[in-house]
This record gives structure tokens, C-alpha cells and sequence, in this order.
């Protein structure tokens, strides 16, 4: 990235919790369920000059409780049902690795945003990451970009980690939010 080809400003995207129902280990496509607002607030977002993508950790592989052809479907299926609400998902990254594994890929660490970004021309300095735990905050941060944490399944005070730019009840107040802080235009 220079001055002649700046990066885009993206919003990386946690899966479960973020964008669907965190069901568990999901590994029924049939079962994705999307939550409230979602689909405004990416369109939102995307009329303010943001590309997507998903950055998601996966224990359930590795415990060999969700398998890796129903992860890729449900990723085909999400990306295609936001494609049909006008909104383009570029990718998704997964991180199929136990909870204790310190791969550069798995949230916290920011392995997923920095691949993203190396892919797509992303300014991770210009970016968000949004996800519904305190790891998606720290992996956001450790890669350079502002952080929102969703919910209150996750106590920010208590945390080990830095806490994020923007805590929101859901996505829609989320982008909201991003959108009155931000340094890019339409």
C-alpha cells in the first residue's frame, strides 16, 4: 500500500454471535439463522465505501464436531444469502484450531485480518473488526485496526485485553456509530 494505491478501508466480521445465531459448533447449513438488523447495517456501512470480510474461529473442527464441508457450506451459504441483500462479503477466514492453540490465525492473534488485508488491499489502519468476544476486540487492535464489541456476553472491564472503540448492543447500532466516527467518505 502507498500513497498512489491507499488500501481500503474494510469491516472484518466475526461469524457466530456477529452476523448469525452463535448456535455452538454449528454444522447444519440448514440451521443458519440471521440476526436483527444484520443485513441494514452492512448495506449501511457498504453505501459508506466498506468492503467485508469474515475472520471466524472454529474449535468445532478440531474437536470433530463440525465438519469442514459444512463449514465451507454454511460460508457459501451466508456469503450467498448477503449477495442477495446487495452486500458482498470478499471472504471468509477460518481458524480451525483448539481454544488453547496460539496459531497466528486464531483470535486473539490477528493472522485472519492481516491474510484479508494482504488479499484484498485493506487498510487495516482505515478498518473496524466487529465480533461478540473480547478476542475479536484484541485481534482487531493487534492488527492495527479500531474494534467494536457486541453485546454483553463479555465483561470489558475485567479484561485482559484493551477495551473497544465502540461497544453496541447489535450490529445496526454498531454501524451507526462507526459510520459518525469515521475519517473516509462515500
Amino acid at each position: 500500500m502507498n500513497k498512489l494505491n491507499p488500501g481500503k478501508p474494510a469491516v472484518i466480521l466475526d461469524r457466530d454471535g456477529t452476523l448469525i445465531v452463535d448456535l455452538i459448533y454449528l454444522n447444519d447449513p440448514d440451521a443458519i439463522e440471521y440476526l436483527p438488523g444484520v443485513f441494514e447495517a452492512l448495506r449501511l456501512l457498504r453505501d459508506h465505501g466498506y468492503v467485508f470480510a469474515v475472520a471466524t474461529n472454529q474449535s468445532g473442527v478440531p474437536r470433530g464436531l463440525v465438519d469442514v464441508r459444512n463449514l465451507d457450506e454454511i460460508h457459501r451459504r451466508i456469503q450467498a444469502k448477503f449477495a442477495g441483500e446487495g452486500v458482498d462479503i470478499l471472504s471468509f477466514h477460518s481458524a480451525p484450531y483448539m481454544t488453547d492453540n496460539d496459531h497466528i490465525h486464531r483470535k486473539p492473534n490477528p493472522g485472519m485480518l492481516e491474510e484479508a488485508a494482504a488479499w484484498y488491499n485493506l487498510d487495516l489502519s482505515r478498518s473496524w473488526m466487529v465480533g461478540d468476544r473480547m478476542t475479536d476486540v484484541e485481534a482487531g487492535h493487534r492488527a492495527g485496526a479500531r474494534s467494536v464489541l457486541l453485546g454483553t456476553s463479555e465483561d470489558v472491564a475485567g479484561s485482559s485485553f484493551d477495551p473497544p472503540e465502540i461497544h453496541a448492543m447489535n450490529l445496526l447500532f454498531a454501524a451507526r456509530e462507526m459510520i459518525a466516527r469515521d475519517i473516509i467518505k462515500p
